[in-house]
């Protein structure tokens, strides 16, 4: 009952954040699955972060655009995806100099539970494979983008002894990020690394195709 009563109250206290108008659309095709979400954006460093959520089961469509010159803004373009785990590295950040045909760099980051109350994940991570996300200015300022590629895929499982002892504590956590992930659209604690969760042996790829986002901008960006 108490855990009830402060999930209604979480749901009443980021409900507003929920009614923000978002005309910004996001689609894509993830293993021959469609995934279709409103995306929201927020720059963090020199990287525009655009992340896209579903739910039932939890899913987590992210995507991390960086400027080779630190643009302030999302520039048109095309940008070379690359490894998420070493988007900055020199040999990454050299392809995309000055005079390189790329205006910058992107890496693309798939989040799926697997078994719920986010128990189990398989998540999806960019490579250097030579990908790219074309993005274009349409003449009322708003953008689009085309994306695709293959991801490398890992399966994560809840460490026992995050279970055992996080109690309920952690289990109430995990129902209040559900919530707010819903609610706002924007995704909280959705990835298992480092946060009590193990890599299993198993890995595949996960095939994305038909990747768009339209993103209508203040005017002045």
């Amino acid at each position: 009952m108490k855990l009830f009563s402060i999930l209604v109250g979480l749901l009443f206290s980021t409900a507003a954040l929920a009614q923000l108008p978002n005309a910004n659309t996001l689609k894509a095709t993830i293993n021959g699955e469609e995934f279709k979400s409103q995306p929201r954006r927020i720059r963090i460093g020199a990287y525009w972060w655009i992340t896209a959520n579903t739910n039932k089961p939890d899913q987590s469509l992210r995507i991390w655009l960086g400027s080779y010159d630190h643009t302030d803004g999302i520039e048109p373009g095309t940008y070379l995806v690359v490894d998420a785990d070493k988007a900055d590295s020199k040999a990454n950040k050299a392809k995309v100099q000055a005079g390189s045909g790329y205006k910058g760099l992107a890496v693309i980051k798939y989040v799926k539970e697997t078994r719920e109350p986010r128990m189990e994940y398989h998540v999806g991570k960019s490579q250097n494979n030579d990908e790219t996300v074309v993005v274009k200015k349409n003449a009322d300022g708003s953008l689009e983008a085309t994306f695709s590629g293959v991801l490398a895929g890992s399966y994560w499982k809840e460490k026992s002894s995050s279970t055992v002892f996080g109690g309920m504590g952690r289990l109430m956590n995990k129902m209040e990020d559900k919530v707010i992930t819903k609610t706002t659209g924007f995704d909280s604690s959705i990835d298992p690394e480092g946060n009590g969760y193990k890599q299993q042996s198993k890995k595949d790829s996960l095939v994305l195709t038909n990747g768009t986002f339209h993103l209508p901008l203040p005017s002045k960006q």
